[in-house]
């Protein structure tokens, strides 16, 4: 997503400089939750993986699938 699909307007002081920005609640609300996704990311980086093969017989028996 490029600044301008963001749709932002700005709030700007007496000289002219930006100090503030407004974007579109559900702009602003997608934003959020890609942070959020992007700190799950982070916060997960060190933990083992498991194959697609793996997951599927975990949620097989776990009743899940």
């Amino acid at each position: 997503m490029d600044l301008q699909q963001l749709h932002p307007q700005y709030i700007t002081n007496e000289q002219g400089d930006k100090t503030a920005v407004i974007l579109p609640i559900g702009t602003f609300e997608e934003l959020l939750e890609d942070m959020v996704d992007l700190a799950a990311v982070v916060d997960r980086r060190d933990e083992p993986t498991i194959s697609h093969e793996e997951l599927i017989a975990e949620l097989k028996l776990d009743g899940l699938i």
